[in-house]
């Protein structure tokens, strides 16, 4: 049949198009509709060349731009009207690359409804099968060498599919159809077992013999998606004791996977937001409220009234619960401060004095990436941790030049910048060794490879002794050092889209300031290319520098010194906290005398950790952040009284906070709950931080705050301090898609530098 107004349209969509069944969407669409042509997968994101009626085509581009598969995010389509070429049918080709154009990459997505029924179906060929996927589900990021998304470009290519296999590969009907990871029983991975000396155990059923150990209270390595987890039952008091003891990770809280979602409202306060979350297609850890009546075992998380959940996200995770089993502890395979241990030979050697078995698989994980941890605050989400699901997912930026900025020290994420858009990467940990620089090395240069990128410049942090900043150092190219909690507010600016000055509130542990000093507790005016310090908290020493962090009671000891000092002799200070502390108190109080390893710090996270332990919850901590965290833990967000505190206005505003640790002190003295001292010390931090923003309002007449800094991780302060700003009709931006913390510093260094390019402010570029 000859059509009139037959037409052709070239189209390229871009986005996250490849490994979320674009193509067959495509054909299965054109086909419908009677069009003639053919889709391939590029370097660039997906070509259609199509042909036929005017009507058909309109029909066509309307399904493509509303209705795309589920899995798509598509970023722009171009089209192209183009001479008819009379095609006969419409076809799938083979994949192309253009070097240098940017492709999107879906990040690993956790395993759909459909494929659930399929392994758990006993009259389906996939049943019990622990590596079966779809084009709606599986993993993407974590296998993926190189792009264009193919399988024989992922660590798949050395499973050659099954008659079976390759029928559903090759069928545009199938949901399978090019699923790059698919296979079977009969071509696919294998799991098998290895005891805790990485000999091979000859049983039948690896998933039933896995199942029957954890129930006995064994400890598993389980080999996952994006690397190792240590597991056990998470009913077993013991066997949580048992790996608390093997791994010396005494206090910090384990995350739990809970077998469905019923369970979890079981033991958890889940409201309609985290419900979304957890049932979704990213499945993180998300942090809930432990219900009283129903506690897990509290060495799970001690001294916590939260707990990190998630649900199962792959085949073989489900397959575990799948009879006995209903809650798993589920904590990354990693020795304290290492990264996530991902590769066979390594975690044999690394955990063979931890777990009594390993659960391992055939299928090679080419990207290590851990689990994302969010919670809900304020009604909102807040992301903890960015990587699985959420990486390399990227975001939109407008007039980038081509940026690495290499991130911080801690919680190291880093980010490139290309052709408008922000590719973050996954949580690298913290750089302090060699093992955890080299993993962050080999990302950087994969984010290179797979995004076909390479900087121009390059943005670091201003602190001299970062592994990030001497990394920066090593490239031959233009380079911007970015101050620290600059980065943070800028990355909160980033994420909510504001372009004008604003107050920026920056909490946190440790960052270099401009001045050599520890900045952790600063009211900024920045807009995204520049500062002014505002305000903060007055300078304290850390005795014994380092140790100070690590060790709460000295931080105690340089507040209280210095507070009892205003009002009282040095002997009848150094007599009270003899009686408070004893002879150790006693040699720091010469080492703060005498200023030797003294660093000067204005952290709110070093005032948190004073606090706690005046208050008597810990003297020395075992995790980052615990003093912290477990203050928080016992605070009560009805009660309303706070303590005193001083802001002297010199050319920036100083607030000293010693009326309060006096204050703070004698309620401990005199027997006040730890609850109410807890709650009132973190009442004044919201005090003081609404009173400073609204002197820095009239002195500036901005009205717009952004709260940033590891410290605004803590629920009770983020909500109290947004609920009394808007109450003073402030304009409040929080993160959402960021993460608070250090994680999401990297992304406020590009952004900052970008500005400062733009603005050819030659003197604050380094060659």
């Amino acid at each position: 049949m000859c059509i009139v107004d037959k037409k052709r349209s070239f189209i390229v969509v871009e986005g996250i198009v490849q490994g979320v069944g674009f193509r067959p969407f495509v054909y299965n669409l054109a086909k419908t509709l009677g069009l003639k042509g053919w889709v391939n997968n590029n370097s660039q994101g997906v070509y259609i060349d199509v042909e036929g009626s005017s009507q058909e085509l309109d029909k066509f581009l309307q399904v493509l731009k509303n209705n795309p598969p589920p899995l798509a995010q598509i970023e722009k389509i171009n089209i192209r009207a183009d001479k008819v070429l009379n095609y006969c049918d419409f076809e799938i080709k083979e994949s192309e690359k253009s070097l240098g154009k940017i492709t999107f990459v879906s990040p690993d997505i956790a395993t759909c409804s459909d494929c659930t029924k399929d392994i758990l179906n006993l009259n389906n060929r996939r049943q019990g099968y622990a590596f079966t996927n779809c084009t709606n589900c599986g993993p993407r990021f974590s296998i993926i060498k190189e792009l264009p998304y193919d399988r024989c470009k992922t660590t798949m290519n050395e499973f050659k599919m099954c008659k079976e296999c390759s029928s559903e590969y090759l069928d545009p009907t199938n949901r399978r159809f090019h699923a790059q990871p698919n296979a079977c029983k009969v071509c696919g991975p294998e799991l098998w077992i290895e005891n805790s000396k990485g000999n091979r155990v000859d049983i039948e059923d690896p998933i039933s013999f896995a199942q029957d150990m954890l129930m006995e209270g064994k400890i598993f390595a389980v080999k996952g998606l994006g690397g190792f987890h240590l597991a056990c039952d998470g009913l077993n008091e013991n066997a949580v004791s048992n790996l608390r003891k093997r791994k010396k990770r005494p206090f910090k809280p384990l995350a739990v996977m809970i077998k469905d979602i019923e369970t979890v409202e079981k033991y958890c306060w889940v409201n309609q937001l985290e419900k979304e979350i957890l049932t979704g297609i990213k499945k993180p850890i998300v942090i809930l409220n432990q219900k009283e009546r129903f506690k897990l075992p509290q060495n799970i998380a001690p001294n916590q009234k939260t707990i990190g959940v998630m649900l199962p996200y792959t085949p073989i995770h489900i397959l575990l619960f799948s009879q006995k089993l209903k809650i798993l502890v589920m904590t990354s395979a990693n020795i304290n401060g290492l990264p996530i241990e991902y590769k066979d030979d390594s975690v044999r050697d690394g955990l063979s004095g931890i777990v009594d078995y390993f659960l391992m698989h055939n299928r090679e994980i080419y990207v290590p990436i851990d689990d994302s941890v969010l919670k809900i605050v304020d009604d909102n989400q807040t992301i903890m941790r960015r990587a699985r699901g959420f990486v390399p997912v990227p975001f939109k930026a407008t007039n980038i030049k081509n940026i690495l900025a290499c991130g911080p020290n801690m919680k190291n994420t880093f980010c490139i910048s290309k052709e408008g858009y922000l590719f973050l990467s996954q949580f690298n940990g913290n750089l302090e060794n060699l093992e955890t620089y080299e993993h962050y090395k080999n990302n950087v240069e994969h984010f290179k490879k797979i995004f076909s990128f390479t900087p121009e410049f390059i943005a670091h942090d201003m602190h001299p002794g970062y592994m990030s900043t001497k990394y920066a150092l090593g490239y031959d190219l233009k380079r911007i050092a970015v101050q620290h909690h600059h980065a943070h507010i800028v990355s909160n600016m980033f994420e909510n889209n504001s372009h004008k000055k604003v107050i920026g509130v920056c909490f946190d542990g440790t960052g270099y300031g401009t001045d050599s000093k520890i900045w952790g507790g600063e009211f900024l005016i920045c807009d995204r290319l520049q500062f002014t310090r505002a305000g903060h908290l007055d300078y304290i020493k850390m005795p014994g520098g380092e140790k100070s962090i690590k060790e709460p009671w000295r931080m105690a000891v340089s507040y209280i010194y210095k507070a009892l000092s205003k009002q009282k002799s040095k002997k009848e200070v150094t007599d009270i906290i003899f009686k408070l502390y004893g002879n150790k108190a006693i040699t720091l109080i010469s080492i703060l005398n005498s200023n030797i390893n003294c660093s000067e710090t204005s952290s709110m996270g070093r005032l948190f950790d004073a606090m706690a332990n005046i208050i008597g919850i810990i003297d020395v901590v075992t995790y980052e952040g615990q003093a912290s965290i477990e203050l928080e833990a016992i605070s009560e967000m009805n009660i309303e009284e706070a303590y005193t505190y001083k802001v002297i206005k010199r050319d920036m505003y100083i607030i000293e906070p010693y009326e309060m640790i006096i204050e703070a002190l004698n309620d401990k003295i005199n027997g006040v709950s730890a609850k109410i001292i807890t709650s009132k010390f973190q009442n004044t931090i919201v005090n003081l931080t609404i009173s400073i923003c609204e002197q820095i309002r009239e002195d500036s007449n901005i009205n717009e705050v952004a709260l940033s800094g590891g410290v605004f991780q803590n629920s009770f302060l983020l909500e109290k301090i947004c609920l009394n700003l808007r109450n003073s009709n402030f304009k409040v931006y929080t993160h959402k898609e960021l993460p608070s913390n250090d994680g999401g510093i990297a992304v406020g260094q590009l952004i900052i530098a970008n500005e400062i390019i733009e603005n050819n402010l030659q003197n604050v570029l380094n060659d």
